[in-house]
């Protein structure tokens, strides 16, 4: 059965290369929600993070960098601050503009879930080879890129 594509000249080997490596990618990243604080959703985690990262922000930013519309951000922050993770401020220079920063409980619970996702993951890489390991590591930089990279048109 021949495999569709946007284009005629994709060869085999590239396209199983790019169904196994996007089938490799979500399995592991399932597997590192699941050990993730169960109260905790995907979405608010990528917004906890974002704030962590990149914050004191606003919400229209949050929600730029989040790709999601205002009023999802909205309600995610809303939560957020239930939680104690994060706190609202007026902005030094205009006072009519809110920014959303990252709150000590947050801080903490960045940092204890980081400590359980790694340490899953170390245990997992105790069963691979030094070899193995050293290919994966050659391999960051690869994944770090493609992580990262804006879409080209």
């Amino acid at each position: 059965m021949p495999v569709p594509s946007a284009a005629p000249d994709v060869d085999l080997p590239g396209v199983e290369l790019v169904a196994r490596l996007r089938l490799g990618v979500m399995r592991l990243a399932r597997r590192l929600r699941q050990q993730a604080d169960g109260e905790v959703t995907p979405s608010l985690l990528s917004a906890l993070a974002t704030v962590e990262r990149l914050g004191p922000l606003t919400l229209g930013e949050l929600a730029a960098v989040e790709r999601v519309q205002p009023p999802t951000v909205t309600k995610l922050v809303a939560r957020l601050e239930e939680m104690h993770f994060v706190a609202r401020e007026a902005d030094p220079q205009d006072r009519r503009v809110t920014r959303v920063r990252l709150a000590e409980e947050g801080r903490s619970y960045m940092a204890r879930s980081r400590t359980r996702k790694d340490a899953y993951l170390a245990q997992r890489l105790q069963r691979f080879s030094a070899h193995e390991r050293a290919l994966l590591a050659d391999a960051l930089p690869l994944l770090e890129r493609l992580a990262h990279e804006e879409e080209q048109p």
